[in-house]
């Protein structure tokens, strides 16, 4: 006997009548070990462009780089490991409404889910990060 419907959903039943605000799968997130050497590859063999490589923290000692594909609205970004060790990876979707997103979220209750930052970060776009029960990482950015 099948869980799912039809149609091949799972059958989850929607946990709250507000619509979300995410409008699309935006940035893909690798981790890398040499985030110099993850560019020189996506650019040179790879053809893609950098659309963004920027750095952030108090004595900019972090870095937002990303990359894509000549004409391509996905990005992929070439970020350090997170948790100790390259590999693994995230997906980023975009909002333009991250704090409504994060109340709609928290009003829901039971998600591993990171608070909103009690202040913007220069350089670096508003965003917070969710994890599903595997720990799979979705990062929800301000657009």
């Amino acid at each position: 006997m099948s869980s799912g419907t039809a149609d091949g959903r799972s059958g989850m039943s929607n946990e709250t009548s507000t619509a979300t605000t995410v409008n699309s799968i935006g940035v893909a997130m690798f981790t890398v070990s040499d985030q110099d050497a993850a560019k020189a590859f996506y650019t040179g063999p790879l053809g893609w462009e950098v659309r963004g490589d920027s750095r952030f923290g108090e004595n900019g000692e972090y870095r937002w780089l990303e990359v894509a594909p000549p004409g391509s609205t996905a990005r992929l970004a070439l970020n350090p490991p997170m948790f100790d060790s390259p590999g693994g990876g995230a997906i980023g979707v975009e909002t333009p409404d991250v704090r409504g997103e994060h109340a709609r979220l928290a009003a829901i209750g039971g998600l591993d889910m990171e608070p909103l930052p009690e202040a913007d970060t220069p350089g670096a776009p508003l965003l917070f990060m969710v994890k599903d029960p595997d720990g799979n990482v979705v990062t929800v950015v301000q657009v």
